[in-house]
């Protein structure tokens, strides 16, 4: 008769912990749907309540910055990186040049 070697089943409190030990790219992965606020924050010059009250679609508001200089960009207040506005179509975006 040959001994059988046993295996004891992982316990419930072993699972969580190996669950825990993963590297940061497979926990990120997993949140892929957490959802993030992302912020451009471009500085206004002589902005007021009244002129935040008068915006309409196609208003121009006057910035303190050049049009080819980096703006932050913002994940839930977080610094992530610097972009430049860039007009594609009839749409204004931003282009991801540098990271923090």
């Amino acid at each position: 008769m040959s001994a059988a070697t046993l295996t004891p089943e992982p316990r419930p409190a072993e699972t969580a912990v190996s669950a825990r030990v993963q590297n940061s790219d497979d926990l990120l992965d997993s949140m892929s749907w957490l959802p993030c606020r992302v912020t451009v924050e471009v500085p206004v010059v002589r902005f007021t309540i009244a002129d935040l009250l008068a915006l309409t679609q196609g208003s121009i508001v006057e910035t303190a910055c050049h049009h080819t200089s980096d703006v932050p960009l913002r994940v839930n207040r977080l610094l992530i990186g610097w972009t430049e506005f860039e007009v594609i179509g009839d749409r204004l975006a931003v282009r991801v040049t540098d990271q923090a």
